[in-house]
């Protein structure tokens, strides 16, 4: 079954132009589905939309005895109940064969996060060079801490989305939608020092706030590798990503008191239980304090 018609197709469009997911999501859910499609298509004969509880689930068996992680697994069992969930509620199915797949049981995993010296020394130690690639590269790293936005939201920032003297900015974020986040004075004088080398190196540039050194708009491995390069110079953890950045933004807002209902509007997270998650890094350090500290520890 192709990917532009049919039921797949019909719930990649809703995803698309109704949900506006993001681009990462999109191809996630299409890429999920259009493997569970393959599989049905060459053990079974039939369509995706023709899929049982019973076949499905020895797709997701055929998985988990092929090595994959139950993460990733879970990822596509998601993929799985979002479509079926979706043809069920237009009637394009009478059952949802889906709606009895179960999670696999995975390792509670606490968010990864720097130190606040290590931050401190990344941005005072001159890594970064004064010249326009030097100062995007400052600026991504500025964003992705001061802010906790996600990579996909740092690329589809906008000159129109800084709001200079109120020293906000606007982000759209997942299922499109917009949030105001305020941003530091620092972040604010090098968002206009940015602008005016992005201005004079690329005079006709589009509105697109975080350009390649070709002027072109980045794309999520540009981000990855940036981050990945400059982490790397100063910090030992392992996963090197631009959500390292996040949830080091989350955890030092939490570390000082910020209430948790405001760190879930600022991040944008839809329900309060995945802002939770960060409650967990504080306990961590609490209970370290605990030990070295009180005498009967």
């Amino acid at each position: 079954m192709s990917s532009d018609s049919s039921c797949l197709g019909f719930f990649l469009r809703y995803l698309l132009h109704e949900k506006r997911v993001s681009p990462h999501t999109y191809s996630a859910y299409k890429e999920d589905l259009k493997q569970a499609d393959v599989f049905l298509q060459s053990r079974f004969s039939i369509g995706l939309e023709e899929g049982s509880f019973r076949l499905l689930r020895a797709w997701v068996l055929s998985l988990s005895e092929g090595g994959m992680q139950p993460r990733s697994i879970n990822r596509k069992i998601a993929s799985l109940k979002s479509f079926y969930k979706f043809l069920f509620l237009r009637e394009r199915i009478s059952e949802n064969p889906a709606r009895l797949l179960r999670s696999l049981k995975t390792e509670s995993r606490l968010p990864s996060f720097l130190r606040e010296k290590e931050t401190a020394e990344e941005f005072t130690t001159p890594h970064f060079g004064s010249d326009f690639a030097g100062q995007r590269d400052r600026l991504i790293f500025e964003l992705l801490y001061g802010t906790g936005i996600r990579c996909a939201e740092l690329i589809s920032l906008r000159e129109a989305d800084i709001f200079h003297t109120q020293h906000m900015i606007r982000v759209w974020g997942k299922g499109n939608k917009e949030r105001v986040i305020p941003i530091p004075e620092t972040l604010s004088r090098l968002l206009d020092d940015y602008l005016r080398l992005k201005s004079s190196s690329f005079p006709t540039s589009t509105d697109t706030l975080v350009l390649t050194n070709k002027g072109k708009k980045t794309y999520p491995m540009f981000i990855y590798r940036t981050v990945q390069h400059y982490l790397g110079l100063f910090s030992s953890v392992q996963k090197k990503s631009p959500h390292l950045l996040r949830h080091t933004y989350a955890t030092h807002l939490l570390e000082r008191g910020a209430d948790l209902n405001a760190i879930k509007a600022l991040l944008g997270h839809s329900s309060l239980s995945a802002t939770q998650v960060y409650t967990h890094n504080t306990l961590h350090k609490v209970k370290r304090v605990y030990k070295e500290t009180h005498p009967k520890a």
